[in-house]
């Protein structure tokens, strides 16, 4: 079956998969099949050169599959960046933007564990033991923790 459609189509079955790759693409989230669609293209290409290496169709199939592989990772290396600045890079990150915030404490740290409030939030803090209503100041967050001392 697979050898049918290939001698059908001829070379042309390279560039109608790739066109349809593309396509998918756009209708797609993400950025992946249009390196696989371009690998087809490209697998067109060298198989209209008509070079006598490439007229069967495993061997197509073959570079099709080399193509993919090594557009992908290239696609993958250069154009998606993995890390993106931003003009506020603790927009999602609420306990980083409260670090060096001062505050009272709600409720008492007894044995290391109270509670502060922050706007509208109760958060979790830990530090030396001090009564409610101390003004303390966040040092650190960790492992969902506030650490907190006291403000002198």
């Amino acid at each position: 079956m697979m050898q049918e459609i290939f001698t059908a189509l001829g070379v042309w079955n390279w560039a109608v998969l790739g066109l349809v790759l593309l396509f998918l693409e756009l209708v797609t989230p993400g950025v992946f099949l249009i390196w696989i669609g371009f690998a087809a293209l490209v697998t067109s290409l060298i198989a209209f050169t008509g070079l006598s290496f490439v007229e069967s169709w495993q061997i197509q199939l073959l570079l099709f599959m080399v193509l993919s592989v090594i557009f992908v990772l290239i696609g993958r290396r250069y154009f998606n960046p993995r890390e993106q600045s931003s003009d506020e890079p603790l927009l999602n990150r609420r306990a980083d933007q409260l670090i060096g915030m001062r505050t009272t404490l709600e409720e008492p740290i007894v044995n290391g564990h109270g509670r502060a409030r922050f706007d509208d939030t109760l958060w979790r803090v830990t530090g030396s033991d001090l009564p409610a209503g101390a003004v303390v100041v966040v040092r650190e967050y960790q492992d969902g923790l506030l650490q907190v001392e006291e403000v002198k």
